[in-house]
Formats: C-alpha cells, sequence, structure tokens
C-alpha cells in the first residue's frame, strides 16, 4: 500500500491521540468526516492500522517500578522458544516479550509495585521456567515516548 501525505497525517494524529474522532481529525485535515472515515478504514483493512490501545501510567495504578529484562536460554535441556514464549505470557507482570538477536534471546518489560514485589516475581516466577539461563536486568528511570518516524 501507497501512503499519501493525508495518510501520514492521520497516522500521525492518531498515534498522539487514538481515541481522537473522526469528525475532529476531518476538521484538522480539511476533509469530509466520511472521507476522513474511509482513509482510516481503508488503512485498517491493510494492517498498517493494527489496533488501538489505551495507555495506562503504571505508577498510577500501583506498578511503580519497570524492569527490563535480557533473558539468555540454557541450552542444556533445550527447552522450545514456543514453550517458553507461553510460559512467560501467563505472568502478567510481564508486559512484552520480544525475541532478540545479541546476547540474549529475549527481552521482557516487567513492572512490579515495588523493587521487592519485582525479586519475587524473578525468583518464584521467572527464574523457575524451564530453560531460562542468564538474566539481567535493567531498571526504567525515566521514560520518553516518541511517535516515530511515520
Amino acid at each position: 500500500m501507497t501512503l499519501d501525505d493525508l495518510d501520514r497525517q492521520i497516522l500521525q494524529a492518531l498515534q498522539r491521540d487514538a481515541g481522537l474522532s473522526t469528525t475532529r481529525l476531518a476538521k484538522r485535515l480539511g476533509l469530509s468526516q466520511p472521507a476522513t472515515w474511509r482513509r482510516i478504514r481503508r488503512l485498517q483493512d491493510a494492517g498498517v492500522i493494527a489496533g488501538r490501545r489505551l495507555l495506562l501510567d503504571a505508577e498510577k495504578v500501583g506498578f511503580g517500578v519497570t524492569v527490563f529484562l535480557g533473558v539468555k536460554l540454557a541450552t542444556k535441556g533445550r527447552v522450545s522458544l514456543e514453550d517458553f514464549e507461553r510460559a512467560i505470557g501467563a505472568i502478567p507482570e510481564v508486559q512484552t516479550v520480544d525475541h532478540i538477536l545479541g546476547l540474549y534471546d529475549y527481552r521482557l518489560r516487567v513492572v512490579a509495585r515495588d523493587l521487592a514485589d519485582f525479586e519475587r516475581v524473578l525468583r518464584r516466577r521467572i527464574m523457575t521456567l524451564p530453560g531460562v539461563g542468564d538474566v539481567e536486568a535493567n531498571v526504567l528511570l525515566s521514560e520518553e515516548r516518541r511517535p516515530g518516524p511515520i
């Protein structure tokens, strides 16, 4: 699918505020509401817009610590990637699971109420999974969300 300037403007606006109404977006772009709706629908049908999500402030809902974990699977026993992904996906504190190239096999984003809670999640839930080898933790100090290069 080829994106034109209006498509890119729509994507930029929806990246900043996914809840923006089609009517308000149309006014910003100088289009009619039906034309804007058709463009958004075309972008969704083509898979360019894969979904919309609600971003919560983790700290305000009681999760004051975010940790990025690098996980290297142990070579002994050769656990399958699918088994690891299924097991790690069942831990609610694990927000994202990224299969990566490099020193580690996976990068996880884990939230916890505090450091003691994170230690509990790490020791009792993550480290006990079959196949987990080396783990490196990096505590998030601050975060700035950037909309991307569209």
